[in-house]
């Protein structure tokens, strides 16, 4: 009975977070700051300007807070879906702890940490990459390259050992935590947990995260695409097998975008 009571307020604790994530998402996405989460136009490179503008009298500091702070939200309504299984079987095996509340916090923390080290990765080459062709002549009036490289990249990926090596360690939740929690140290433990599993997630879904500097990241109904197809691929029993198909579709889309600014 006390494990139906908590998973009856587990689970709607869960998808109220995510549903008040994307709710979030949308409602910054239709204010002035949305550039803020935006981070795909590259047909826009030389047109449009930097794509990360400081606020009219703000600073970078400022600026930096609302990027970082816009993909920790994001991260939060497309991934912890995905990382529910996880988080469901260590809530079990927590439960008569008095510190269980904390011990899920510290997973949660450290799987969002890792997550944010690649969000800043990533940020940090994509402006890389915007510096630079901006002084290109060649890649401003070629900006698809970008793009299609980055789709075929993704693409490529879906097909190679370690993706499948880590979507595995994924798919297999009780094992990971049966693996990486022990008695001792519980709070660290919780923590190193967390960041396990953040960066097997981040290897099995590093490549269509980075779609998102393609399509925009403030692209609501793009977002919520890729967050299913993630969650498709960890959490449905044919999931492993979706990885192909998916592959095989980012390299069509490279293929297409690449014709159709050559003709």
């Amino acid at each position: 009975m006390q494990a139906a009571s908590h998973r009856r307020r587990f689970l709607p604790l869960m998808a109220a977070l995510t549903a008040t994530a994307w709710l979030a998402l949308w409602v910054w996405g239709q204010s002035p700051y949305a550039r803020y989460l935006d981070h795909g136009h590259w047909a826009e490179v030389g047109v449009a300007g930097s794509l990360c503008r400081a606020l009219p009298g703000g600073g970078e500091a400022l600026t930096a807070f609302l990027v970082v702070g816009g993909w920790v939200l994001m991260l939060a309504a497309m991934m912890l879906p995905t990382t529910l299984p996880l988080l469901d079987i260590f809530r079990r095996l927590t439960m008569r702890r008095t510190d269980r509340r904390v011990l899920t916090a510290l997973v949660v923390i450290g799987y969002l940490a890792i997550w944010s080290v690649f969000g800043l990765t990533a940020h940090l080459a994509d402006w890389g990459v915007l510096f630079v062709t901006r002084r290109s002549e060649w890649l401003i009036a070629n900006a698809w390259v970008l793009g299609a490289a980055i789709l075929a990249i993704a693409g490529i990926y879906q097909f190679t050992e370690l993706k499948y090596r880590c979507l595995d360690k994924c798919r297999a939740p009780l094992g990971f935590v049966i693996e990486h929690w022990g008695g001792a140290g519980q709070k660290w433990q919780a923590l190193l947990l967390g960041v396990r599993h953040g960066a097997f997630c981040v290897g099995c879904c590093w490549c269509l995260m980075l779609l998102m500097f393609v399509i925009g990241s403030a692209n609501i109904g793009w977002m919520l695409a890729l967050a299913a197809v993630m969650a498709a691929e960890k959490n449905l029993p044919a999931g492993r097998r979706l990885a192909p198909p998916i592959g095989a579709a980012l390299l069509v889309a490279a293929v297409w975008i690449a014709v159709a600014a050559i003709a």
